[in-house]
């Protein structure tokens, strides 16, 4: 006998994927940028979305993936403790990532950030992660992956700065995933040297 597949149930979630966002932090060059699309199923929901935000009067940089209203909420989360914490990054970051876990609400919350400011880029996650890298390059979505591999060998083998190098590690993405486009943000802070 063979097996007929299952159709999916109509209550079964549509994946959502929705950008690449990627942070590099280099020659005290730091700069934070994405890409514009959102898909929904195997359909382009929006192409110009902007998921790069400045929050706390420029004084941090905020990228995010995943459900867009996810996101949001997180955000408006992430700014509350990171006035309840001034000028300390790390506890924020952290504070938000253990509501996040524990929290039986936030928990269903399907995104990931990253958190930037001028000592630190954070990536935090609801599994109760905060990360900093080693070689200060954090991408997250579908094509973090291939965006960091391309910073990483921009970084070793051009002069490009922390934006142009972080927008052309986003335009190679978007060549190599679907659920990435070439409609790029990036935001950087003023140079520290």
């Amino acid at each position: 006998m063979s097996s007929i597949p299952r159709r999916a149930s109509s209550t079964s979630r549509i994946e959502t994927h929705s950008t690449t966002i990627l942070a590099v932090r280099h020659r005290g060059q730091i700069a934070l940028g994405g890409d514009g699309q959102v898909t929904y199923g195997s359909n382009i929901l929006k192409a110009d979305t902007r998921k790069v935000r400045w929050i706390l009067d420029k004084k941090m940089l905020v990228g995010f993936a995943g459900s867009t209203a996810d996101a949001f909420a997180l955000l408006e989360r992430f700014e509350a403790k990171a006035k309840n914490f001034p000028g300390n990054l790390p506890r924020a970051a952290t504070e938000l990532a253990r509501d996040w876990r524990t929290d039986r609400i936030l928990r269903r919350l399907e995104a990931m950030m990253i958190v930037v400011d001028p000592e630190h880029s954070l990536l935090v996650t609801g599994q109760g992660d905060v990360v900093q890298p080693t070689d200060g390059i954090l991408g997250i979505g579908s094509g973090g992956n291939f965006a960091v591999a391309a910073a990483r060998a921009l970084i070793k083998h051009s002069s490009l700065s922390a934006a142009e190098i972080v927008r052309e590690s986003l335009r190679i993405a978007s060549e190599i995933d679907v659920y990435t486009n070439a409609n790029i943000v990036v935001e950087e802070f003023p140079s520290s040297i």
